[in-house]
């Protein structure tokens, strides 16, 4: 699959600090950043040195893979929703290293509390996607069993995963699993009273959890800075576990800080926050209008940061992978859009009133009217077609 990136240029807003490798092991200066980075821009590896990772050539290829396939079903889905045949859809353009990265970082025994935007991630853990589009067509309640994949159900509730991965994580603790949990949330939800009171709970009890922030800088249209004063790893510190910024556009970064936290908690070290810093190419869901609120130049920047272009460019660089290679990923990922839309096609149609049943066990006054007015509604439709 040809991801292009374009020319740099200088962004309106910007709120990425000076990023840091190996190659620059100097103090940081007060207020700047430290972000672990295995794998540059350019696609060249980097050492860091408290994160090491030495994938073989089977495993990057398998990498890229991944979020190749996954931008694929993600770009299919948004076409989906345009074109009518799901009522929403949450892009996670742009987001693809974060996620795959923490993803394959996951042991079997371990547990995946999501957002709505996990694609990638349950990809790595085996859900069908057209299990997550039956969601966002309104035609099932997320169609997989959690216990299947030790992958819990879609949250839409801003935060409010980050409390149930925290508490099943101590379950996890008092039973003496060898497994942790990992909850995902973004840089909108940390300021969410659930995200600290999580941070609080799972310090205090030592849960085996690790705490994953996509800080893709826009929670819908307020940009981060407009929500903390300090960068968001730092805040595990007042809580008394650690905290670590990584690239989120570098999968081998996210690979190997998460699978070090990860092997953390399940060793009774208590919990940890990784803040994996990336950009959110597209827009907050499909309802959403992000030229509204930010400028072209802010995206045509991060698009030279693009995660699967520089790991394209390290395999090729390296002779890991050759033009027959990515024809053939070209083919099964045209196979896999074919497949969504063939199984999205032909899923019903979601019931007219089935949202109003199964609201209270005796029913209630307010959703008896809400019912009525709704069915008065629809029948208009039908009443305006036999009229032409």
């Amino acid at each position: 699959m040809t991801v292009e990136s374009t020319a740099a240029r200088k962004p309106r807003r910007s709120g990425a600090k000076r990023s840091t490798s190996a190659r620059d092991t100097k103090k940081q200066p007060a207020g700047q950043t430290e972000l672990v980075q295995l794998l540059t821009p350019e696609g060249e590896r980097v050492e860091h040195p408290e994160y090491a990772i030495d994938p073989t050539p089977e495993e990057l290829r398998g990498l890229y893979r991944d979020m190749v396939l996954t931008r694929r079903f993600d770009g299919e889905a948004t076409t989906l929703q345009r074109q009518g045949e799901l009522g929403l859809w949450a892009s996670l353009l742009g987001q693809e290293a974060a996620q795959i990265g923490s993803g394959r970082a996951l042991n079997d025994a371990d547990y995946v509390f999501p957002t709505y935007r996990e694609h990638g991630v349950a990809w790595c853990r085996g859900v069908d996607p057209t299990n997550l589009l039956g969601m966002f067509r309104g035609v099932n309640h997320g169609g997989w069993d959690p216990n299947s994949n030790n992958f819990h159900l879609y949250t839409i509730v801003i935060g409010s995963q980050t409390l149930h991965a925290t508490g099943y994580a101590m379950g996890v603790a008092k039973d003496g699993a060898d497994a942790a949990v990992l909850a995902y949330f973004g840089d909108g939800a940390s300021s969410q009273g659930d995200v600290a009171e999580s941070f609080t709970f799972s310090a205090v009890y030592n849960a085996p959890v690790v705490f994953f922030c996509q800080n893709n800088q826009w929670a819908i249209s307020e940009p981060t800075e407009k929500q903390t004063r300090v960068p968001l790893y730092q805040r595990a510190q007042g809580f008394g576990f650690p905290g670590v910024r990584v690239d989120g556009n570098d999968v081998l970064a996210c690979l190997a800080v998460t699978k070090a936290a990860l092997e953390r908690a399940r060793t009774g070290q208590g919990p940890m926050l990784i803040e994996a810093f990336t950009y959110r190419m597209g827009a907050h869901t499909t309802s959403d209008d992000p030229t509204r609120y930010r400028s072209p130049e802010e995206r045509e920047l991060w698009e030279t940061k693009d995660p699967i272009l520089r790991l394209r460019t390290l395999l090729t660089r390296e002779g890991l992978a050759d033009d027959a290679y990515f024809a053939d990923l070209e083919r099964e990922s045209d196979a896999l859009a074919k497949r969504v839309r063939d199984a999205v096609r032909a899923m019903p149609d979601p019931e007219d009133m089935a949202m109003f049943e199964h609201i209270y066990a005796d029913g209630h006054a307010l959703v008896d009217e809400e019912r009525a007015q709704f069915a008065e509604y629809q029948a208009s439709f039908v009443t305006a077609e036999e009229g032409i």
